[in-house]
């Protein structure tokens, strides 16, 4: 397996990653990939690229406009809209590549961008594939839950005073991504989030702990659950964690019920950082299944999903512990 450094552009500004390329000299399908809310390829995406690499598959991995290694500005702000435009200008890069066969290319999300990839697929049929990792599903529900109803009036002054900086053209407002406190504000309230975050960091020196203010302010606005039902025919893996409070269990189970077949459900035990280091062997082993599957790739050791008639709901269970699957 080789892993080359890329760049492509995007909206004008250039995007760069990695490129994973299998053994197998022959045109193979592809896979594009990038992290969720403030997240950088290398807090643990690089582990599943590998999987799907030596599954077969030529994988794209790279970092959002305005993080990590891609350029953009203003720096660490989050617009759903643009990176949802990566994932197509993605897309086009990469089937262009001599190794990739365009007529079979897959995409991959999770978290904010768990909910990107359910739009993009609905939208961009030359998806063929699609797996959404504890999806975003309604920034509206989500922020509901994450605001009680007395802060909200602070919270939209404070766009307000936001918006009225930049266009005085003062610099914008920022935000930490997550907090250790409970009481100091943050995008991603939570010990979990600040775990996750604190202790990739080591792996990812340029994942930096802030985020604009209005990137929290585009959030509310994200809405890729109100497309569900167009991503068929295009296969749907779902993976949901049971006690998620970031992206919480039950809207993104409500989305997939709205989603039509062909799709799957695999539902973890845990929160919604489990899938990348508890659940890793499962989660990865799953998408990979789903994407052979629908994509085809070359033989290899995997966790075989039961069979299903085409066209029928199927849930796969991981058992309700916080322990490594067997």
């Amino acid at each position: 397996m080789q892993r080359l450094n890329v760049e492509f552009r995007s909206e004008g500004v250039a995007l760069r990653g990695w490129l994973y390329l299998p053994e197998a000299r022959a045109e193979r399908p592809a896979i594009v990939m990038t992290h969720g809310f403030s997240g950088v390829k290398e807090q643990y995406l690089d582990r599943y690229a590998e999987v799907f690499a030596a599954a077969g598959f030529v994988v794209l991995l790279y970092d959002h406009p305005n993080f990590g290694d891609s350029d953009g500005e203003p720096r660490q702000e989050i617009d759903p809209v643009m990176q949802r435009r990566g994932y197509r200008d993605a897309i086009t890069w990469l089937g262009a590549q001599a190794r990739v066969d365009a007529r079979r290319i897959g995409i991959w999300g999770t978290s904010y961008s768990g909910g990107h990839v359910l739009e993009v697929a609905a939208l961009d049929r030359r998806v063929k594939c699609v797996v959404a990792q504890v999806p975003t599903v309604s920034g509206h529900a989500s922020a509901l839950r994450r605001t009680r109803a007395e802060q909200l009036p602070a919270l939209l002054a404070s766009f307000d005073a936001d918006r009225q900086r930049r266009f005085e053209g003062l610099p914008p407002a920022l935000l930490p991504a997550v907090a250790a406190s409970p009481d100091e504000p943050c995008a991603m309230a939570g010990a979990d989030a600040h775990r996750f975050f604190t202790d990739s960091a080591a792996l990812a020196p340029n994942w930096c702990n802030w985020v604009t203010l209005r990137s929290a302010e585009l959030a509310r606005e994200n809405e890729p659950g109100i497309h569900m039902a167009r991503i068929s025919p295009t296969p749907l893996l779902m993976i949901v964690a049971d006690r998620d409070l970031l992206t919480p269990t039950d809207l993104c189970l409500e989305a997939y019920q709205r989603a039509l077949p062909p799709k799957r459900l695999l539902m973890l035990a845990g929160g919604h950082f489990t899938p990348y280091i508890e659940h890793f062997d499962a989660t990865s082993q799953a998408a990979a299944d789903w994407f052979v599957r629908h994509l085809g790739a070359v033989s290899y050791t995997h966790l075989t999903l039961p069979p299903n008639r085409e066209g029928k709901d199927s849930v796969v269970a991981v058992p309700l512990t916080n322990k490594k699957d067997e």
